[in-house]
């Protein structure tokens, strides 16, 4: 088998995925990302996957790309995700498929096709990123489908850490606050800012150290890491 580690991370083309992925490269690990737009990589230790999480083929071909490319499996980033903020009774069919679809369906998809293989080797990781209004509700942000399935992948993560506790695979979570990414315009950043205790915006690179501390953290499993600039202690 091949002695170099390899992550799978889903929402690999923009914001957090794509820092996560640079960061497991820069640890030395080989990468297969995979989202609906992500193109090519020249980098041969970075296999791309273009594809819709929701669909269970896309990670049916991620994995199989995986121990075709690299002949094992280490590390799971559950990273895809969408959000929507609307009143509730607002929320369509529509926009209910469609969070349920990427951010649970597609979380199920690749775990469950992952954790045999992590399973065969004895053992892993597996890490979502899930966000910081699972545990702190804010009345100006109604977000209750959204969280729907945000907090549910927040209790999966507990449920799955101590399913697996005994057989080496560790299971964490990621809850970032509000962070410079792609879905927040830079002319937001004083407003959104303000709705942290520390005043500020997050950086992408605050969400990928935390990943890579909970990769290099082999006691630590079940844990919901919240990067949020205090928003889950209070306001």
């Amino acid at each position: 088998m091949n002695s170099q580690k390899v992550a799978i991370v889903t929402g690999a083309s923009q914001g957090f995925g794509a820092g996560i992925v640079a960061g497991y490269r820069k640890a030395g690990y080989a990468v297969v990302g995979t989202s609906r737009s992500v193109g090519e990589s020249a980098d041969p230790a970075l296999v791309t996957v273009a594809g819709d999480i929701a669909d269970p083929a896309t990670a049916d071909r991620v994995v199989r790309t995986a121990i075709e490319r690299f002949g094992r499996i280490d590390t799971l980033v559950n990273n895809a995700g969408v959000f929507a903020a609307k009143p509730f009774t607002e929320y369509t069919e529509q926009d209910f498929q469609w969070l349920v679809g990427v951010n649970l369906a597609g979380f199920v998809h690749m775990t469950q096709r992952v954790v045999p293989h992590l399973l065969a080797q004895g053992g892993g990781h597996i890490v979502q990123i899930t966000t910081s209004l699972v545990d702190q509700a804010d009345r100006n942000l109604p977000v209750a489908v959204a969280m729907l399935t945000k907090g549910g992948l927040q209790s999966a993560t507990k449920a799955l850490a101590i399913e697996y506790a005994t057989r080496g695979i560790r299971v964490n979570a990621v809850a970032p606050g509000i962070h410079k990414t792609p879905m927040n315009p830079p002319e937001t950043y004083a407003e959104r800012g303000a709705l942290h205790p520390m005043g500020r915006m997050g950086e992408v690179s605050d969400i990928v150290d935390a990943v890579l501390y909970l990769e290099n953290a082999p006691f630590v499993t079940g844990e919901i890491l919240h990067v949020d600039g205090g928003q889950n202690a209070g306001h």
